[in-house]
């Protein structure tokens, strides 16, 4: 990995880390509503994971106060957000994903309520759909118990349900603030998910470690999303989300609870299994379940598996356990708010609550 040289002085509030793929445009954009911020005690790290556009270019010529890392080949997601926590100076790390504007009192916002949850670990931001900024993106993350992540309030309008702070499960990476000891405590990104989970499989390590989230409801960005890999459902995202998502429980569901949610880890999947057909993505999910269960997969997740949670005691197990049942219920409530805002939701979810929840 190249770094650029260190041009940062003093004692900066909040390290700005963002990752960036061949999206020179887009973090364009994205600096520049940084630099318009009402407050400015920040520094950035951009970390380029061997971008063929001109990215590098762009960041020397145009914004030469970043701090620049650059790897000569895309190491995902994973590894290129550790490298820039890893060299943060600051107390508090803000992750964005390089297609984001960040509303301009949005550093303020996180800073106040850094003052008012001050035993909170880490933040969730308020993400707006970029192209219509009425309706949300994200309101903190919450996890069904089949394994995978669910942004609440994503695709809802705006409203009361959104318009207070609040205690949630997690927070997605690609909008997040992180105290420095959040990682000190629980770790950073798990680099063999690549890319996709990544960030789910930290807010179970922050719940059995017992970090506090925070959703800030003025702390807001607008999010074009899946602007990196092209689309949400594209070949290369099904095949990391599929994999992913078993390796995710491999590694974080200990046998007793995995036999606790295996009826709605089996009916998830299943699910799965039909959505990928209906949008025509068979191989690619194929593919991703091969990954997951080959015998390199399994030892690899399986060994993160009996390090970190195979001696969790039987009450952290059921603490653990009704945390993402309470989580999976919150995902509920924002499912079904939008189903009644826009009439309508995918048939196949509808059965998994229908079954499950």
């Amino acid at each position: 990995m190249i770094s650029s040289d260190d041009r940062v002085t003093g004692n900066p509030s909040f390290e700005i880390v963002i990752p960036n793929w061949n999206g020179a445009k887009m973090l364009g954009d994205c600096l520049n509503s940084l630099s318009g911020q009402s407050y400015q005690n920040f520094m950035i790290t951009v970390v380029d994971n061997g971008s063929t556009d001109n990215s590098l270019g762009m960041l020397a010529r145009d914004y030469p106060a970043v701090r620049v890392l650059s790897y000569s080949k895309n190491r995902g997601f994973s590894a290129a957000v550790n490298a820039g926590i890893r060299k943060a100076r600051a107390p508090w790390i803000l992750l964005l994903n390089n297609d984001m504007e960040v509303e301009k009192n949005c550093l303020l916002k996180l800073l106040e309520g850094m003052v008012d949850f001050p035993d909170a670990d880490f933040f969730a931001l308020k993400m707006y759909n970029f192209y219509n900024r009425e309706l949300l993106d994200g309101a903190g993350d919450a996890i069904l118990r089949g394994g995978v992540g669910y942004r609440l309030g994503v695709m809802e309008h705006d409203g009361e349900r959104y318009s207070f702070d609040r205690l949630c499960f997690g927070a997605c990476a690609g909008a997040a603030l992180y105290s420095r000891r959040f990682f000190e405590r629980v770790g950073c990104f798990d680099e063999d998910f690549f890319a996709y989970v990544e960030d789910v499989d930290l807010n179970l390590r922050a719940a059995r470690a017992g970090a506090c989230c925070v959703f800030l409801c003025e702390a807001k960005i607008y999010h074009i999303g899946s602007a990196t890999s092209g689309s949400k459902f594209n070949e290369l995202t099904i095949r990391l989300s599929t994999r992913n998502n078993i390796n995710l429980m491999v590694k974080n569901y200990p046998g007793r609870l995995f036999l606790r949610f295996l009826p709605a880890i089996i009916v998830y999947q299943c699910i799965w299994l039909l959505f990928c057909i209906k949008k025509g993505v068979f191989v690619p999910w194929f593919r991703g379940v091969c990954e997951a269960l080959s015998p390199r997969s399994l030892s690899l997740f399986y060994g993160k598996h009996r390090e970190h949670s195979a001696d969790m005691s039987r009450e952290e197990l059921r603490l653990l356990g009704n945390r993402i049942v309470d989580s999976e219920r919150e995902a509920v409530a924002s499912i079904m708010a939008r189903r009644n805002e826009n009439g309508r939701s995918n048939r196949l979810l509808r059965l998994y609550l229908k079954l499950f929840c």
